[in-house]
């Protein structure tokens, strides 16, 4: 995994490092967020000591939600050049959430990187093998993605990738537009085709 893992990082670090001071202050795909929230939070495995994460975690009552979001909200005003350094620099750290090992490492960095890139609609290099594997470990052995997207009746197929899913009613996009669908990030409609779209988007979308 770390060979897909550590172009990758590198090169959102690049995409970010090339970001403006409007681009840093704008909004991401998660709620509330900018890009310094989004980056502070995908960096604070390397930037934060394990014995700091249990005490600060104990403080916050086990609650790793609260923990994340404040480490997140505190570190979102470092400075934008270094906590893209952090993230080049640890591109070969091979850290991995809890019971996700380096898949959900990759997982956990693509998702984040898109939140970010993909409302400025910045495409930077992201492995074919890398998308696909994350488009897999989305994809739960029930009837809906990890993050809650319905899945039951549809056929996903990635237009720009040889990746199809499931059976059924046709649903069809690229794949980092795929990615944020089924990571359930509010993406357009319009993005995608086939009569699976109303399957797994049933409500208004923006």
């Amino acid at each position: 995994m770390m060979d897909l893992i550590a172009p990758q990082r590198r090169a959102l670090a690049e995409a970010l490092d090339q970001l403006t001071p409007d681009q840093w202050q704008g909004t991401t795909m998660c709620a509330g967020w900018t890009p310094g929230h989004v980056l502070a939070h995908l960096t604070m495995p390397f930037r934060i000591p394990e014995q700091d994460f249990m005490a600060g975690l104990q403080e916050c009552g086990g609650d790793f939600t609260k923990f994340s979001d404040g480490i997140a909200d505190r570190d979102s005003k470092l400075p934008q050049a270094e906590l893209v350094a952090v993230l080049s620099d640890n591109a070969d750290t091979a850290w991995s959430p809890p019971g996700g090992g380096l898949v959900g490492a990759l997982s956990h960095d693509v998702i984040h990187g898109l939140d970010i890139t993909w409302p400025l609609s910045i495409d930077y290099p992201i492995a074919d093998r890398a998308l696909t594997t994350v488009l897999e470990s989305i994809i739960s052995p029930g009837t809906e993605t990890h993050f809650g997207v319905p899945l039951r009746g549809i056929r996903l197929t990635a237009t720009d990738l040889d990746w199809t899913h499931g059976s059924g009613a046709p649903l069809a996009g690229r794949s980092r537009d795929l990615i944020m669908l089924l990571a359930n990030r509010r993406v357009p409609q319009q993005l995608f085709e086939g009569a699976g779209v109303d399957v797994a988007m049933p409500g208004p979308q923006s």
